[in-house]
């Protein structure tokens, strides 16, 4: 029961995921922005964008939490 429920939570914390992460804006050019000027790389983050920072890396950390219980078959 309980492996049951951590299964459909840890699928929807891939789903979360997946929709946190095309959320985020794109940070530069690519390949081709290595050799221009790279003082935007560098400029920070606003507070929204921290914001999803933060909760994107809290559910990746669930999401990778529940993998590897899931896997491991602790709850069997």
């Amino acid at each position: 029961m309980l492996s049951t429920v951590l299964s459909w939570v840890w699928i929807a914390t891939g789903l979360i995921l997946i929709l946190l992460v095309l959320l985020h804006s794109p940070k530069g050019d690519g390949m081709g922005g290595l050799a221009a000027s790279g003082s935007s790389m560098f400029s920070s983050a606003s507070s929204a964008e921290a914001t999803l920072n933060r909760v994107t890396w809290t559910c990746l950390a669930v999401f990778l939490s529940l993998a590897v219980i899931l896997s491991a078959g602790w709850l069997n």
